[in-house]
């Protein structure tokens, strides 16, 4: 008593310093591994610390006690010995216990608002009261009631409060001078500054999970790593269950397909985000790269196609539809929506049909998943589909949630015998929701969208407080529902995430090796070998314009104008000429035909018909238009190198890629066509009037015709010697002399004697008729070519096939110098550029990476890369969350 009144009266004069401690309970309330955040008050500052952190108080603090306390006169010291050794006996074991049940605490504790009254006596008191709220925490816990809505804070006073005051009291350093105005008694706490720090703390727990979420969604996107896995909150129940409405009232909007036949074929992997910044609520399909959704309507049609698309013959399958929402409204969860079980297949749906939905959703039901089982409260418990599939994945209960709807359609009495939970208990217990949108007052306006969600919501709330004492003591509403799967999903994902930690190590060493051996630690990402391949085609590209140049231009165009002069020639001059009739009034009908070709090298020079006939031909062959022709040629002649320089590569593959490099070059040849072929135009205008030509160029050109006329003489014969051959050499000379004799009587003796031809025969001998003539002539003019005559170019006109080829020259020589400038130069200089830019810019990342997967090897590497850098994200956010969580 002696001792007590010692202290009482020091504590009056001096410690009259508010000394709070808020706890709470992270162990239940956030899942976080043992720890608790505290938050300590010195002066009305707030210092956050964990359990580890009081540690001290119960070593240095009390030394310092003891220390103050031996001041006390004399005649107390035995007594006073013996109060500190006891003291801090019991500080000791209190510490120790504190360490050992903070680890198993389920509830979160309140504040001590009274004073230390005494030394001894405050001690004892927060030792008895520290038991009995672990005790209570424990009771709580054994509870499968589990009244989480009656999680208001209970009263906790640690041994780590009373070391504090004794070291306040027993301090004389000069960092803690008492005074009577430092200690002067404060009892108005600041509830603001109070409340905002427990949102900071919670705002760290939630982004917590979302953090989890986030590693959740990385782990999916691992190929082939279905053991790596955090818990997902599985949703099952019967097609008339209100599996749909609970999803939706936990989203806010109307989003779901819904209908009289089997409408969900699919799982529905669904993300919660909450999104504050976000104006409203956002869908996303992700895997079908549909971003920035605001319209839920849209939404519910793109998940009736996707399912829909499922074969009837099938009914159900198991590939995911991944949806994402972000909405400020929403919390961070992770939900699977599976089709629901039905009793008896209908007619038109397969005989399989009930187990196929039993094979999915097992699936999902393996642990570490979360199991919401949704069962109508009109129907009994001990029917529940959801429930007893529940209780083949989760025999103990220990996952399985229980939610009860459509709670308005029974009796009071009924829907809380079903919530209490002691007929088919789940560890984590039930809840009751009504989810029924009221209908609209008005016959103009049905609600939707976030009107519809207020008004369940509104409804909801109403009927649970009319019926306040019916449901006391049971788990109803919907927000009440969303903060237990928080916790729960929390809870769940925190405790998988340290065998989670090791698996992804695992396979992350695994991967990493085969990374190494495969492929060198080489890094290559889709686009890197986008841009390498456009980098093998500029290279191809530079090496095509070193072999198709100036030369290559000249013989490609004076190719094609030399089979222009023999068009010309064949046409004017080496045709056999056909007799016409010429008909002039008042005069009578007569023949006229027009002079051999046989007749030229003995006209006179003044013979005025041969020279029209060499001008009409020259200006034939100067206005064809060789602007247009020379550029179409050339640009037609780039892009066929191009086709051949794809062929050569792993482009040719990929129509997709071809197709953009085509159109990239024909985009290039465009834009220069219209004006080379102008420019060519306009240079070769003086040829279409005058043509002057040098002794020089008649000689080479006299060569040049020689030797055209040669070729086509050799290819006349070879052509005229396939007939023979096919026909025979001794039928195809009757059939000319029938031919030729057609009208007289030796022709129709020959035809007697054959009895007829037929058409093919008939055919193929004036073939043969027209390369006879055609070789007789091609002869006779190499000949007048070769004579002293054709040896000046003062007789051209008796030799038209050396003047067209000096004009075709000249034409040539022309035309290649704004070719070669105007259109080739500027091709090799643009082309490269919009391959980089339609290739490079214009392409999805889903073009990309299907073109780059296209080739096996590349495909390898790059997921193999892939899952490497994915694992390695993932253990990055694991090993920053468990530090976080340590830190809490």
């Amino acid at each position: 008593m002696i001792v007590r009144a010692t202290v009482d009266s020091t504590l009056n004069r001096y410690a009259k310093t508010s000394i709070r401690c808020l706890s709470t309970s992270s162990s239940n309330r956030f899942g976080i591994g043992g720890y608790r955040a505290k938050l300590f008050f010195f002066n009305n500052k707030r210092h956050i610390s964990t359990i580890q952190s009081i540690r001290p108080f119960s070593f240095f603090t009390i030394g310092k006690a003891a220390a103050k306390v031996a001041k006390v006169p004399v005649y107390l010291g035995g007594s006073l010995a013996a109060a500190g050794s006891y003291v801090m006996y019991k500080v000791e074991e209190a510490q120790n216990y504190t360490s050992e049940q903070l680890d198993k605490a389920k509830e979160l504790a309140g504040t001590a608002k009274d004073g230390i009254n005494g030394f001894l006596g405050g001690i004892l008191s927060q030792i008895n009261d520290l038991n009995e709220g672990n005790n209570t925490g424990t009771e709580g816990n054994n509870n499968n009631k589990n009244n989480n809505n009656n999680d208001d804070d209970e009263t906790l006073v640690g041994s780590a409060t009373t070391a504090a005051s004794i070291g306040l009291l027993s301090s004389n350093n000069d960092d803690f001078t008492l005074n009577d105005e430092a200690l002067e008694e404060d009892e108005d706490i600041d509830e603001e500054e109070e409340n905002k720090q427990r949102e900071i703390l919670e705002d760290q727990m939630l982004n917590l999970t979302r953090q989890m979420i986030e590693i959740r969604n990385i782990l999916l996107n691992v190929n082939g790593a279905t053991d790596l896995r955090l818990p997902s909150i599985v949703v099952i129940g019967s097609q008339s269950s209100g599996k749909s409405s609970v999803l939706e009232s936990i989203v806010g909007q109307e989003f779901l397909p819904k209908g009289s036949n089997m409408v969900t074929r699919r799982p529905i992997e669904l993300t919660l985000v909450n999104d504050p910044s976000s104006a409203s609520e956002v869908a996303e399909f992700p895997a079908l790269k549909m971003f920035n959704m605001t319209d839920f309507q849209q939404v519910q049609k793109v998940l009736v196609d996707l399912n829909l698309a499922v074969p009837q013959d099938e009914a159900v399958s198991a590939d995911p539809i991944q949806l994402t929402i972000k909405s400020p409204r929403v919390p961070d969860l992770s939900l699977v929506d599976l089709p629901g079980y039905i009793q008896v297949e209908a007619a038109d749906q397969p005989t399989t049909l009930k187990s196929k939905i039993r094979e999915v959703c097992d699936k999902y039901l393996e642990e570490p998943n979360i199991i919401l089982a949704i069962s109508a409260a009109d129907v009994d418990l001990a029917n529940s589909s959801a429930l007893r599939s529940a209780r083949r994945a989760d025999p103990r209960g220990e996952r399985t949630i229980g939610i009860i709807t459509k709670l308005d359609l029974v009796d009071a009495d009924t829907a809380r015998s079903m919530l209490l939970n002691k007929k088919y208990p789940l560890r984590m217990g039930y809840v009751g929701v009504v989810t029924k949108i009221p209908k609209s007052t008005s016959i103009f306006q049905r609600k939707s969208g976030i009107q519809a969600f207020i008004a369940q919501q509104n409804a909801e709330r109403k009927f649970f407080k009319d019926n306040k004492e019916l449901f006391a003591g049971t788990n109803v509403g919907t927000k009440l529902l969303k903060k237990k799967l928080i916790r729960v999903l929390e809870r769940s994902m925190s405790g998988a995430l340290k065998p989670m930690q090791h698996q992804v190590q695992n396979e992350l060493e695994e991967t990493s090796y085969k990374f190494k051996v495969e492929f060198n630690d080489r890094d290559l990402t889709c686009e890197k070998y986008m841009a390498q391949t456009i980098d093998t085609l500029k290279m191809e590209i530079k090496e095509f314009s070193e072999k198709f140049g100036r030369p290559e231009l000249k013989s490609l165009l004076r190719s094609e104008l030399d089979q222009k002069v023999l068009d010309l020639l064949a046409l004017r001059y080496w045709n056999k000429s056909e007799p016409f009739l010429k008909k002039n009034p008042g005069i009578s009908d007569y023949e006229l035909e027009e002079p051999s070709i046989s007749e030229l090298n003995s006209v006179k020079s003044d013979e005025t018909f041969w020279h029209r006939k060499l001008d009409l031909a020259t200006a034939n062959l100067t206005k064809i238009g060789v602007g247009r022709l020379s550029t179409t040629l050339v640009t037609d002649a780039i892009l066929t190198e191009i086709d051949v320089l794809i062929n050569a590569t792993e482009l040719r593959n990929n129509d997709m890629i071809k197709h953009a490099i085509k159109e990239a070059a024909v985009s290039v040849l465009n834009q220069r066509y219209n004006s080379t072929s102008d420019q060519v135009e306009n240079c070769i205008k003086p040829f279409k009037y005058e043509i002057e030509v040098e002794d020089r160029e008649w000689g080479l050109s006299r060569k040049h015709s020689l030797s055209l006329l040669n070729e086509e003489m050799k290819e006349a014969k070879e052509a005229y010697d396939v007939i023979k051959k096919t026909v025979g050499g001794n039928k195809l000379k009757q059939i000319m002399t029938y031919i030729i004799n057609e009208n007289n009587s030796v022709g129709q003796n020959i035809e007697r004697e054959n009895l007829g031809f037929s058409p093919g025969l008939l055919l193929r001998g004036r073939e043969a008729i027209f390369l006879n003539d055609r070789l007789t002539i091609l002869n006779m003019r190499i000949k007048s070519l070769q004579s002293s005559t054709c040896k000046h170019k003062e007789n051209k006109f008796k030799c038209p096939e050396i003047f067209l080829d000096v004009v075709a020259e000249k034409l040539t020589q022309t035309a290649i110098l704004f070719l070669n400038v105007e259109l080739l130069s500027d091709f090799y200089y643009s082309f490269p550029r919009e391959l980089e830019k339609r290739l490079g810019s214009n392409l999805t990342t889903d073009e990309i990476e299907n073109f780059a997967k296209q080739d096996p090897k590349v495909k390898r590497h790059i997921e193999l890369q892939e899952r490497k850098e994915l694992l390695e994200l993932a253990l990055s956010k694991i090993d920053d969350v468990m530090a976080i969580q340590k830190r809490l």
